[in-house]
């Protein structure tokens, strides 16, 4: 090297050694990668970034960077994450690096040094801030928004644009994202609104992962290197895998067909002896972790889409004595749950499964969902990561943000219940599940294993483990809430201009350029078909819309007649009371049944019964002891009491004693009737029906009734007629894609000037109330305290009722009414409902009804009963016992009661009567296990 080169490389390097970056990198005992490098540089030279790339990668370096470049500038860093627990653990590994002093948390349950020149928080602490206008944001230079892409998520994803479209032009923002198929899209919108900022995408992953599925006793790669494996294996050396499907896999599905196609052929549909039919079948689950820790693949986390399957998963580990862990990793195991779970009342360690919870962890075995108590899924966790728990069995809220990598991922089914129905794991959603294999630093590669189930098809799987269509969609919709605080900070004008900057218009205005180009091809392809359709006899367009006449009238007579059927349905259970003994005419539960509650909805102001869309929707004991919710497809004619019977007062239907009483009673009293029968339809309705006599004749006298290619020119002329209707929908997707949600957030201020909470650009006393109340019920909670309806309750009282706006059930509910508290609280929960059908009409008129995101949906009172027991001071086992609920729900549903009580205190201005109740309320819930809870 000259000396011309040797002085230019020791200024590079005095240069390099002068960045913030340099004295960064030393803080990490391993290079970065080139992504990270490239994103912190960006940071440094002042702008923003958006790093999109796979879980496990280490993008969380580059918001590491944020908060050093903040302490050096002697300026603040927020770091937002999208879920407590998440929180939580960033701030645990912020102090570690940086020190108490310098490092706070705020989570709405947990407040720790707030002022601190760092603060860890979640989305909805930093949106609350900006809407208030907090001292706190004084001095602000960085957010890091971790897990973007949450703004997806279509209940809380507003929040992240709020919180991106207001902050202050000064803050520079950090956004990181999994991997995304439309990061640029995004990253041009944040360019928008922000300014600069960098788009950093990276696929790659730093442990490589390979795909298997195990089927039998057996383990088939999905893609193609078989040898390949066990060399590099042997190396030591991470390789790319192959994207080509594995043959041997694929023949072993087409074998499996041949064969159950064969069984069912020769009337023999039945599995072999030992329920394994042919050379494949799905693993117990005992086996599947036996054949992991044989082949070294271990510690490993099995996603199974259900709690109780992860509960059921354990047990079935214990019963078959599976033991992982050595004798002295149970003694570390028991000395840090002993530790952990120190400040755990002995009564209590008892009701929440406490020594069945340690003989698994001691195995080396756990569960891990959403129903566990907050403190049990931390030392899930921390094993975990430690190496003390080799096998946890999770359902996919797993796979949201935790830091808890395994060696290897486990998925038994490729179908999961998605609150409406089971449906197939999207390509994202593998991928997010996947993404946990592959420890960095620790393993050379990552392994994803699908259980064999029958009718897999590999193809179908190499496509969903190939694919990485992850597309960001904004769930941004305007809230009551945000209108009020938005009208109250920049007057409606510059409000409406602020929400066109959202994500959500930016997509709609883009989508419009993409119509726009298909409408033009449409009216290309218009001209051809006019030709082709073109007869020599005559103007065919106007015979096939003669054509097209009788048959929308056919059409039209046909639902008539199954309008007026339905409707009669319809009026037929309306006139149902509960004792009422029917026959159910179809459906899965067909036949005898006992009316609990007719199903009718709320009644609104001056009982008025507003319409909604499906129609009654009755629950039923039916004959076989099943509690059940039918729907009006379940009445395809009337029905009429066959019977009358009486409920007892004593009836629980979530008893299966209760249901098995009332069943026998029931089939005693009325299985010997006989259901009503009903007669065949008449004469149609088109046979005498002058209009389609007329069209008909009309037909045979048009000229081109008589060409000989007439059926070729009606071809031509449907093909023409459906391009037509299909660009005039695309016409109209156009009109309406512009300025959408200035158009929603016009219809919502019009609601709120309505009930007098606007007046024009100004917020009323009423309106400012509403922007101190936060969540999905913000306007019913408002109008709740506006017509007293919690006036002089007992704080238990006004638990149960508060209850009503945050509780949400997993499931649709089957139960009939759920358990309320008797006196002022079950009237103040009544007015409740009442106060929510006259919004709901309300909604209607303004045409909100049908926004997602926007209308109150209907508040749910299972949760009533359970919250005024434990504000009452009843023991955990008495309230769990009672409202059948697991212990991690019950904390967690108790712990946003906490915050919406503390919403209403703050709410509440000069009523210091409610003041009062709502703080007393607080206090009372927040004893025992919601107290030692620190995760919310």
């Amino acid at each position: 090297m000259s000396p011309a080169e040797r002085y230019a490389a020791s200024r590079r390097r005095a240069k390099e050694q002068a960045t913030a970056l340099y004295g960064f990198r030393e803080l990490y005992d391993f290079p970065l990668d080139p992504f990270q490098i490239e994103a912190c540089q960006a940071l440094e030279a002042g702008q923003g970034v958006l790093v999109a790339a796979p879980t496990g990668s280490g993008k969380t370096i580059v918001g590491e960077f944020a908060v050093h470049l903040a302490l050096r500038e002697g300026r603040k860093c927020f770091y937002t994450t999208p879920i407590k627990a998440l929180s939580n653990q960033k701030f645990a590994d912020l102090v570690k690096r940086y020190g108490a002093d310098k490092v706070g948390l705020l989570t709405g349950d947990n407040t720790v040094n707030g002022d601190a020149p760092v603060v860890v928080m979640t989305t909805e602490v930093l949106r609350n801030m900006l809407y208030a206008g907090s001292q706190t944001l004084a001095g602000l230079g960085y957010v890091v928004m971790d897990e973007v892409h949450y703004l997806a998520d279509r209940f809380r994803g507003a929040v992240w644009e709020e919180v991106i479209i207001h902050l202050p032009e000064s803050v520079t923002l950090v956004s990181l994202s999994a991997t995304v198929s439309n990061a640029e899209e995004f990253g041009d919108w944040l360019d928008t609104v922000r300014g600069g900022t960098k788009v950093i995408v990276s696929e790659h992953r730093p442990v490589p992962l390979w795909q298997h599925v195990l089927a039998g006793n057996r383990m088939y790669d999905l893609f193609t290197t078989g040898r390949d494996r066990q060399q590099a294996a042997g190396r030591r050396e991470p390789r790319p895998p192959s994207k080509d499907v594995n043959p041997e896999l694929v023949r072993l599905a087409r074998s499996e067909q041949d064969r159950r196609a064969d069984r069912f052929a020769r009337g023999r549909g039945r599995s072999m002896p030992n329920g394994r039919p042919g050379r494949a079948w799905t693993p117990s689950r005992v086996d599947v972790i036996d054949r992991l820790d044989a082949e070294g693949l271990l510690p490993a986390i099995t996603f199974i889409f259900s709690r109780a399957g992860c509960e059921a998963a354990v047990q079935q580990c214990l019963a078959a004595g599976l033991r992982l862990n050595s004798d002295a990793d149970r003694a570390r195991v028991r000395a840090l749950v002993e530790a952990r779970t120190a400040a755990i009342p002995d009564e209590d360690l008892h009701v929440l499964g406490y020594f069945e919870f340690l003989d698994a962890l001691e195995r080396g075995v756990a569960a891990h969902h959403a129903g566990m108590l907050p403190t049990f899924k931390e030392v899930v966790e921390e094993l975990f990561v430690q190496g003390l728990v080799k096998a946890v069995f999770a359902t996919e809220t797993l796979a949201l943000g935790i830091n808890m990598p395994a060696r290897s991922v486990v998925l038994e089914k490729l179908v999961k219940w998605n609150g409406e129905s089971h449906a197939d794991i999207t390509p994202g959603e593998y991928t997010q599940l996947t993404g946990r294999a592959g420890r960095r630093g620790i393993d050379v590669e990552g392994h994803a294993v699908v259980l064999w189930q029958r009718g897999l098809d590999p193809a179908a799987l190499a496509g969903l483990a190939g694919t990485r269509t992850y597309p960001l969609k904004s769930s941004f919709r305007p809230s009551y809430n945000m209108a009020v605080n938005l009208v109250g900070q920049f007057g409606r004008h510059t409000s409406r201009e602020l929400l066109e900057t959202s994500f959500a218009q930016f997509q709609a205005d883009r989508a419009v350029v993409g119509i726009a180009r298909q409408v033009q091809r449409n009216e290309e392809g218009l001209e051809g078909y006019r030709e082709a359709m073109t007869c020599h006899l005559g103007d065919f367009d106007e015979y096939a819309a003669l054509r097209r006449a009788l048959k929308d009238r056919e059409n039209e007579l046909a639902r008539e007649g199954t309008a007026q059927r339905r409707a009669s349905a319809v009026d037929a259970i309306e006139r149902l009371r509960p004792g009422d003994v029917i026959h159910v005419p179809a459906g899965r539960f067909s036949g005898l049944a006992l009316v609990l509650d007719p199903g009718l909805p709320p009644q609104g102001r001056g009982g008025h019964r507003p319409e909604f869309q499906e129609g009654p929707r009755p629950v039923v004991l039916t004959a076989e002891r099943q509690v059940k919710r039918l729907a009006m497809v379940d009445f395809p004619v009337p029905v009429e009491p066959v019977e009358r019977m009486r409920i007892p007062k004593s009836f629980n239907p979530r008893s299966p004693q209760s249901r098995r009483d009332l069943a026998s009673a029931l089939r005693t009293k009325a299985g010997h009737i006989e259901p009503q029968r009903h007669h065949r339809r008449g004469r149609s309705a088109a046979a005498d029906d002058p209009e389609i006599a007329r069209l008909r004749a009309e037909l045979r006298q048009h000229p081109c009734h008589g060409c000989d290619q007439r059926e070729d020119h009606a071809r031509w002329a449907e093909r023409y007629h459906r391009l037509q209707r299909d660009t005039g929908q695309l016409e109209r997707r156009m009109r309406s894609r512009t300025h959408t949600i200035a158009r929603t957030f016009d219809r919502v201020c019009g609601l709120l000037t309505e009930l007098g909470y606007l007046s024009g650009d100004t917020v009323t006393e009423d309106g400012k109330r509403l922007a101190r109340l936060y969540g999905e019920l913000d306007l019913l909670a408002s109008e709740c305290i506006r017509e007293g309806v919690w006036k002089g309750l007992k704080p238990a009282e006004l638990a149960a009722c508060a209850s009503a706006l945050v509780y949400e059930a997993r499931q649709t509910d089957e139960t009939g009414a759920p358990r309320v508290p008797e006196g002022p609280a079950k009237e103040a929960l009544n007015r409740t409902v009442r106060l929510w059908g006259h919004l709901d009409a309300l909604e209607e008129q303004h045409r909100l009804a049908g926004t997602e995101g926007v209308g109150q949906r209907e508040p749910d009172l299972g949760f009533a009963w359970a919250a005024y027991r434990w504000a009452s001071g009843h023991s955990l086992d008495a309230v769990l016992r009672d409202a059948d609920m697991p212990a991690g729900d019950f904390v967690r549903w108790t712990k946003q009661l906490i915050d919406v009580l503390g919403q209403i205190q703050d709410a509440a201005g000069e009523d210091q009567e409610l003041r009062g109740a709502a703080r007393k309320a607080v206090d009372a819930l927040r004893r025992g296990v919601i107290a030692y809870s620190s995760v919310g």
